[in-house]
Parts: structure tokens; sequence; C-alpha cells
């Protein structure tokens, strides 16, 4: 009998969090990259949610549902025109273009998968509680 099978549902929604968290962070960093390997400005990156069965062999159905992360892609919205005449990457006109991150927009989703994370932990946290008071009842 699994005492704590909410951690493993849990799990994949920390491991989803922490990605999405990673990609925030990548574009925050890249906020004014106008520049990329591939050419051209940095492009924001979103991330899909999508939800899963996991087996679980406590519960009366059998399975329960979990989330994971289905895809990252990119943003394909323009970045801002700015005039700047002295920047490496100004086209003739003096106009360069920037990043599609709106810094506003990553921190919200910054603040939002850092409480979903801090959420699901504390499912842990709790999870593991109450499976330790289940096993002192015992003694």
């Amino acid at each position: 009998m699994n005492l704590i099978s909410g951690v493993d549902i849990t799990s994949g929604a920390l491991t989803a969090q922490k990605i999405r968290l990673d990609i925030v962070a990548q574009n925050i960093a890249n906020a004014q990259t106008t520049r990329t390997a591939a050419g051209g400005p940095y492009q924001r990156q979103v991330v899909s949610f999508e939800t899963e069965l996991v087996r679980s062999q406590g519960t009366a159905a059998g399975n329960l549902q979990s989330v994971r992360v289905a895809q990252v892609t990119v943003d394909k919205s323009p970045g801002q025109q700015v005039y700047n005449p002295q920047h490496p990457d100004a086209s003739a006109d003096g106009l360069v273009t920037m990043p599609n991150v709106n810094l506003s927009q990553e921190m919200v989703d910054l603040i939002t998968a850092s409480r979903t994370y801090e959420a699901n932990l504390s499912v842990v946290k709790n999870a593991r509680q109450m499976a330790t008071r289940t096993l002192e009842i015992g003694k």
C-alpha cells in the first residue's frame, strides 16, 4: 500500500513548474538580446502543460492525473522596433528589432510559477507528515 501516493502526482507538477521557472528566467535574461546564433533577436519561449494519467495502486480508480510539460514553443509575435542608429544590429533606417519579451508579463509568470511550485511542495510536506503520523499510530 502506498501511503504517500500524492507525492507521485505532485512530483510531476514540481518538475513542470521548475521547467517553467527555467524558461521564464531564460526569457528575462535575454530581454535585450538583439542577435542570437540563429540570427535576429531572441524570441520568447512559452511552456505548455498537459495532464497525464499515472497508475496508482492505492486508489479506487487505479489512475490519477498529473501534470507535465507538453512542449516549449517559440512565441512568434514580433518584437518592438526601436530607433537607435548607433546599435550594431540597426538596419539602414536606424531601427533595431528588439526581442518580444515583455518583462511585466515575465514577472507575472515568474511569481505564478514560483507560488505554484511552493504550493506543490507544501503538498509533499503534508503527505510526508501524514505518512509519518500514520506509521506512528501502529507503534
